[in-house]
């Protein structure tokens, strides 16, 4: 039994709203730790204020050299590629990846490497393509792949272009997302599925 304990989830436009309604429907005891990239713009933000007031879970920004632990959510800071390794986060002033930094693409492979089959990568809601080379790495790597219902997305073409070119496990609405990543975590493994249909 695998317990899916890293979950790396990668956004763009319409991105906020969404990891909004994931948070909130996550229990302060989520035995995970999750790790968020959505694109802003290279100023500082209040991303990270935004976030926590949907989410009993502490959201935090991303520094170097921090401790990764279970129950946080880590989010990426502006102009940094965000990474895991060795249960610590490192960041990174490097070249852009997929027009982006920091790179959901960056963030994901390095969770794939680094943590295999307890990795979880979730895309929402954005535009281009940045997160879907990043999901084949997860998959790859034996982890879950997870694709927000492009049918539902304020902006569908990132999901869409994952669904493109990766065989996601999951495929659902926003408020299905919460309770498959607790199952996940605990180490139950869901039949997959491709779409709601709703």
């Amino acid at each position: 039994m695998v317990r899916h304990d890293i979950v790396v989830i990668g956004a763009s436009a319409g991105g906020v709203s969404a990891m909004q309604e994931v948070l909130s429907g996550l229990p302060v005891n989520l035995p995970a730790a999750l790790f968020v990239v959505i694109h802003m713009p290279p100023i500082p933000t209040d991303l990270t204020h935004v976030l926590s007031r949907s989410s009993t879970l502490p959201v935090l920004g991303a520094t170097q050299g921090q401790a990764i632990q279970c129950g946080n959510v880590y989010v990426a800071r502006p102009d940094n590629h965000l990474f895991i390794e060795n249960d610590k986060i490192l960041l990174w002033h490097g070249p852009k990846e997929s027009r982006h930094r920091p790179s959901i693409n960056a963030l994901f492979r390095s969770a794939a490497v680094n943590y295999a089959q307890r990795t979880v990568g979730l895309i929402l809601s954005g535009t281009l393509d940045d997160g879907t080379t990043g999901l084949w790495w997860i998959q790859r790597h034996g982890g879950i792949v997870i694709v927000q219902d492009p049918s539902e997305a304020q902006f569908n073409e990132m999901p869409q272009n994952a669904l493109d070119y990766v065989d996601a496990d999951y495929v659902l609405r926003l408020k299905e997302i919460p309770s498959l990543l607790v199952e996940l975590a605990n180490g139950s493994n869901p039949e997959t599925v491709r779409s709601t249909g709703t």
